[in-house]
């Protein structure tokens, strides 16, 4: 029973280890509009987010872009502003991250996660904050 045990332990240690890592061209999957799902504290309190008022509008190429933040509207489009947040990728080590800079702040975030439906971004306050992809509506 023992060695099952210390078998099973082993092997979940082994698949947490697997997980692959991201890579500066996984940056492009980040392109579009993200909607916020979760943010996780570093106490390990979650905050879900059912609604949201604002979505954020990435588009980087060639390492450099910009982030904004859009609000939808019930026709199923964007209503955008003239406010953005420069977009740099930049390596650390092996990790990815994004430096936005404003006109009156500078921050980094890693990218944990990036595929084509969920993204995962970590501050230097240790929140991870988790988006899926919107899904578009309409009031027609």
């Amino acid at each position: 029973m023992m060695r099952k045990a210390v078998l099973i332990v082993l092997v979940l240690v082994g698949l947490m280890s697997c997980q692959e890592k991201v890579k500066r061209e996984d940056v492009a999957k980040i392109n579009g509009y993200w909607e916020i799902e979760k943010v996780s504290l570093p106490d390990g309190n979650e905050k879900n987010y059912k609604i949201n008022e604002t979505i954020d509008y990435f588009e980087v190429k060639n390492d450099s872009g910009f982030r904004k933040k859009v609000t939808p509207q019930f026709d199923g489009k964007y209503l955008v502003n003239d406010e953005y947040e420069k977009v740099k990728v930049m390596m650390e080590g092996e990790k990815v991250v994004l430096e936005y800079t404003t006109e009156y702040s500078k921050w980094k975030e890693e990218v944990l996660e990036v595929s084509d439906e969920k993204l995962v971004l970590k501050n230097a306050a240790e929140m991870e904050y988790e988006y899926k992809r919107p899904t578009p509506f309409s009031v027609k």
